[in-house]
Order: C-alpha cells, then structure tokens, then sequence
C-alpha cells in the first residue's frame, strides 16, 4: 500500500519560516512528478509548487522567490521550504505525487497526502 505522509507544518509568525516534507512509501517504482497544492478556507485547491523527476520545478507566482521545492528521488521524498512567509500563506498544504508506478506496476495519475496545516499570524 501506498502511504505520502507530509510533515512541518505548523503555526509561525509572517516573515517566519517553515519546512515541509512528504515522504512516499511502500511498494513504488517511481515517480513522475511530486508536488505541493494548498487550499485555504472558501477557496480552491491551488498548485504552490511542483518539481519533475529531473528536477525541473515550476512555482505558483504567489510564491515564487519565497518558497523553494526540491526532491530526493532515492528517498521519494519532495520538500518545500517556505520563507519569508506571509498570512495569506495560511492554508492546508497537501503532497502530490502525480505518475506513481508501483512495483506492481499498478499507475496513479494523482496521489495524495493528507495534508497539514500552516497558519501564518501577522
């Protein structure tokens, strides 16, 4: 069984900083690409960040310059840190893992964590 279990989040004050982590585990043969959404109260799930096997990275504008993503692909494990962090930041944050193909041979198209809660105070 598949598990993405994310780690990090947390209640920081704005300027402050945090670090995510979402380790996949179980019988995975890999990953195409792993991936950070958010959603806010009221509000659709958004895209923060999300990285390629090949460790190309693309960044909601929102966050560009303030988050930085990054992967381990012998561990399965993608990371987001976040700096300089701001209220509006405040959100669910949820690991993607998009393209999993297990040792089964088994495909996912869209993976998920469970997701954990960041709240920036001003």
């Amino acid at each position: 069984q598949v598990k993405l279990v994310e780690t990090g989040g947390g209640l920081v004050q704005a300027g402050g900083s945090l670090r995510l982590s979402c380790a996949a585990s179980g019988s995975i043969f890999g990953i195409d690409a792993m991936g950070w959404y958010r959603q806010a109260p009221g509000k659709q799930r958004e895209l923060v960040a999300a990285i390629a096997s090949g460790g190309t990275a693309n960044y909601a504008d929102s966050v560009k310059g303030r988050f930085t993503i990054s992967r381990d692909n012998a561990k399965n494990t993608v990371y987001l840190q976040m700096d300089s962090l701001k209220p509006e930041d405040t959100a669910v944050y949820y690991c993607n893992a998009r393209g999993l193909i297990t040792t089964a041979r088994s495909m996912y198209n869209d993976y998920w964590g469970q997701g954990t809660q960041v709240t920036v105070s001003s």
